[in-house]
Order: structure tokens, then sequence, then C-alpha cells
């Protein structure tokens, strides 16, 4: 179960960032949305408390318009709370409550209310001061005995004490969450008491700036409401929405997850949600995109053109030098936009498009030179790469079974790391016939040399050895912190044990029907089909293509 729609002490709520987390975790929710008003200062902090918990926190906030005299709000999900324009307008939202809260402050010094702005943020520090707290602290004060009293009395929209913040129109709010990379949502439309006609008219409005979705499960409605609000989301081909609308105490016996008891919000609702946006897709090369010849179907061709066409992204991800890759790339036709390279074992980015590497982490050439060593007294085959060749000492049976699929130059020399003009990426160890002399080799090479490299297999046959800060999954990691792409939004597809980390590291972990044990247990989704059937497509349209 997921919650859309909650509140931290950084609004009106009044639990910690922080302690959310904990909370969701202890109700079993699979992720939750931190859907501040006006506010995006919590969201490090969730963020930071849930690495590596069994829970997602979604990046919201909750924008607070005006229409037709009317308060609506709009939940942006999913926003880069970084981005400057956005940044830029959610400062003057701030601005513009300091100044309003400063003059309500003054009025109800006038009317005899012992209150001060100072005070104010000094009893709630960290918070955006709304109503609810000026409510609290006048009733902490003993000047009113309900929160009831105080709005009659003092600060409700027709009271003495109430000064209106500027605010701007759904519209308005509904293409700043674009802006800002975030799914727009209509939050709580039958909490607005509006006709059908004008709730239908703010909706179609709203739809042609870009809304995605509405708000139809929600903590107060009642099953006739829900499907009233699902009917207009059918007609306008939004997307659902749904939560709690948690404040913790400001809203007693509201539950976050469960509203008053009976709100159940499945994860389905997210993943649909998800669909609206644009995805970075990972995929393994040999034994997960490509048959056994080295081809792809016309519809596998036609299924990544149709991904990339709605403005995806994929990357091809491989245990290949960076040259190997590309000419898989050339081979199975596929075009440059949007089109990215992770190789190396994830040491390596490169942009197709603009023909320009990305980022890049080498070996150390003490390491190599060790490692051929090594390799020598152990009698095993070991090969490496200079950035356009195969480099090693004998052209043995292993590297002739290697060269089969590599299409690059070879070259045969007694000191590899001689003729190297900078560090190879990787050196990859091979064993035709038992792979348990190359675990051992592993075993070896990782005590003797600790901390200087990782090692993996890429296949039964491949040792490969990269380094620490390498692997696929720190290569995805690395990609979508170069391009400001949230990890949400990834899915990874592999076979071999060195995918694990890389199915792991995405928000969607594809396993192929074909792969190992170890691949399949670590993820999300494992095909029906295998390469040779075209099984990633499955992926594909499970968790993208609506």
């Amino acid at each position: 179960m997921i919650d859309l729609h909650v509140h931290s002490i950084c609004s009106d709520g009044s639990l910690t960032p922080s302690e959310l987390v904990h909370l969701g975790i202890e109700k079993g929710l699979t992720a939750f949305a931190l859907t501040d008003h006006d506010s995006t200062a919590g969201l490090a902090e969730a963020m930071e408390a849930a690495k590596g918990k069994s829970i997602e926190v979604i990046p919201g906030i909750e924008l607070s318009t005006e229409y037709e005299g009317k308060d609506i709000h709009i939940v942006g999900l999913y926003i880069n709370p970084e981005e400057p324009h956005f940044k830029a307008h959610i400062q003057e939202f701030v601005d513009s409550r300091v100044l309003r809260n400063q003059k309500m402050c003054q009025k109800l010094s006038e009317a005899g209310v012992d209150i001060t702005y100072e005070d104010l943020i000094a009893t709630y520090p960290d918070s955006v001061i709304t109503r609810a707290h000026y409510g609290q602290y006048i009733m902490a004060k003993g000047y009113a005995k309900s929160m009831s009293e105080v709005f009659d009395r003092y600060i409700g929209d027709h009271a003495p004490c109430f000064i209106p913040r500027e605010k701007v129109t759904p519209a308005q709010a509904v293409e700043l969450i674009l802006k800002a990379g975030g799914i727009p949502i209509l939050a709580h439309p039958i909490l607005y008491h509006m006709s059908d006609s004008r709730l239908e008219k703010l909706v179609q409005e709203l739809k042609a700036v870009g809304l995605v979705g509405i708000e139809a499960i929600y903590s107060t409605y009642t099953a006739g409401e829900e499907n009233q609000i699902r009917r207009l989301a059918n007609q306008y081909n939004l997307a659902i929405s749904g939560g709690s609308d948690f404040h913790g105490k400001a809203k007693p016996k509201l539950e976050m997850g469960t509203g008053y008891g009976g709100l159940k919000v499945p994860d389905s609702v997210l993943w649909e949600l998800k669909k609206e946006k644009n995805w970075v897709m990972f995929s393994d090369i040999d034994g997960t995109l490509i048959r056994k010849d080295g081809s792809i179907s016309e519809t596998m061709l036609k299924t990544i053109q149709e991904f990339l066409e709605k403005g995806n992204k994929f990357v091809l991800s491989s245990g290949r030098p960076l040259e190997s890759i590309l000419q898989v790339k050339e081979s199975i036709a596929l075009p440059n936009h949007n089109v990215y390279v992770v190789a190396n074992n994830g040491t390596q980015i490169y942009d197709c498009e603009a023909n320009e590497i990305l980022w890049e982490e080498r070996l150390s050439m003490d390491f190599l030179q060790k490692t051929f060593a090594e390799a020598k007294a152990h009698g095993i085959h070991i090969h490496s790469f200079s950035d356009t060749e195969v480099i090693t000492t004998e052209n043995g049976k292993e590297m002739q079974f290697y060269m089969r699929k590599i299409k690059m130059p070879l070259v045969v020399t007694e000191n590899p790391t001689e003729i190297m003009d900078k560090p190879a990426f990787k050196a990859l160890a091979v064993d035709l016939e038992d792979k348990s002399r190359l675990e051992a080799f592993r075993d070896y090479i990782l005590q003797a040399y600790p901390g200087q490299c990782q090692a993996e297999f890429s296949n039964e046959y491949y040792l490969e050895f990269f380094s620490p800060i390498g692997g696929k999954g720190n290569g995805l990691r690395k990609f979508c912190e170069l391009l400001q792409i949230s990890p949400a939004f990834s899915m990874a597809a592999g076979d071999a044990e060195n995918d694990i980390s890389m199915v792991k590291a995405a928000a969607i972990g594809v396993a192929m029907a074909n792969g190992d044990l170890a691949v399949k247990e670590a993820a999300d989704f494992i095909t029906i089909a295998s390469n040779e059937e075209d099984g990633l497509i499955e992926a594909w349209k499970k968790f993208v293509f609506k």
C-alpha cells in the first residue's frame, strides 16, 4: 500500500520528515509522497532517512491556488526541487507568506491577542506557518477554546484579523510542477463543494495545460464520491491518485496510509502514475537484448524506437569495451538520439548523440601489472584493453574464443601495460573448462589486493576485474546523477552475475527467463520469454507503455 498525500512539521503537520519515514515503514507502506504546503524543506531529510529502507519517499509538494474565489490545491509528485524556475517561485511563496504572517500578527495584537511574529516562528520553528498554527497558538494562550472559535473570532476568511495571501491560479501551479519535472494532481476535488458542471470546467481547463492526475481515493470520500471522481478521471483520461492527507495531531484519528480506517491506495496506482513520466532503460547486451547470433528482431527494434520517440532514454549497459558496444549498436541499427552506453561494467558513460564520454573510472596501472603477473603464476589466461584494442600475452584457445564476438584488433605482447598509454578499465580472466579455478583466482586477488578492484562473472567463462567504484549498479546511479534523472524512473534488465547490482539499483529490476538464479532472486520481475524470444519487451509492456 502507498500514501501519496502526507504532511510534515515543515508545513502544518506534527511529525518530522524522518518520523514520517519510520511511521510509513511501521504501517507497511511501500511508498509515500511528502507533500508539504508550498514547501520542499523536508524532502532532503525524508529521502536521506529512507536510504536503504523498505520504503520509497516521493518528492512532492501541495501548492495553494485560487480559482473563482475558492482555494484549490494542486499536488506535485516526483518534483525536482532544485529546478531553478520552480525553486524561485517557491521562494516567492515563502516571502509572501512571511509578509502576510507579519501583518496578521499585527492585526491580532491590535485585537488584544498577545502575539508577535517572532514568538510565532519561535514556537513553530522550521515550519511553513499556516492558519492551523495560529489556531494552536491562540488556544494555548487561552483566547479561545476550539479551532472553530479561533476561526470565527479571529482568522476565518471573513474574520477581522484575516489577511488573504497572494496565490497563483491552478493552471499556473500545474505548469510550475511540470517545469519541475513533476506529475501534477488535482487534490481532493470533492472538498471544494463545486457543482458537477463547475468541477468539470476546472478539470477541463487544467487538462488543457497538462494536468496528469486527480485524487480519486481520499480519507473522507464516500464510495459514491470516489466513483464520481473516477468517472471524471476516465472522461478526461486522467490518472488516479490517492492519499490520506495525513497531518498528525492537527487531524486527530486520521492515520497515515489508512485515513480514518478504510483508506486503501494500492501500489498499482503509483505504477500507473509512473507511466506518465519519461523512463530510462538500462539493458545488458549478451543474453538480454541480443540473440545468440548477435541480432535483434524487427519487433524489438520497433519497440525500442517507440520507447525513444516518447522521450525515454535507452542505455546499453555491458561489461564489453565501449568500442565493442558501439559496434553492436550499429549492427542492430539503434539510433543515436536518447541512446547512451555504460561500458566496461559501469566504469565508462558515453552519450551516443553527442559522441562524448561523460564520465569514466579506470583501474590503476600498478594493479594491472600485478594481476597479469598473478594470472601467469596461477596458470590463468587474462587479457585487458586499450581504448581501441584487446591486449594479451598469449593468443591461445581462450583468446580465440573471446575474439569470436569482439571485433577489435588484438595485440599480443609480453608486457601489456608497457604499450598502454593509460590504464585499462578492466582485465578479464577466462577459463573454458573449470569455473572453480576462476573462483579461486578471484578470491586470491580480492584478498591479496583489498580495495583495488571489484570482480564479477559476466558468464560461466569470464571473470572481470574493474574499479572498486565501478559496477553496473554504480554506473546506473552515476548516469542518473549526471543526467539529473530520478532513479525512481529507472528500469534495468540482465541475466548474469555482473548485472545483479544494476538490477537491484533500478526502480524496476528485470531478470531474463534465461538468466542466472541469483539474478532472478534479485529482480522485481522475471520475463516469461528468453532473450531469443524478445523477453525484454514484456517488461516495457508491463511497466512503461500504457
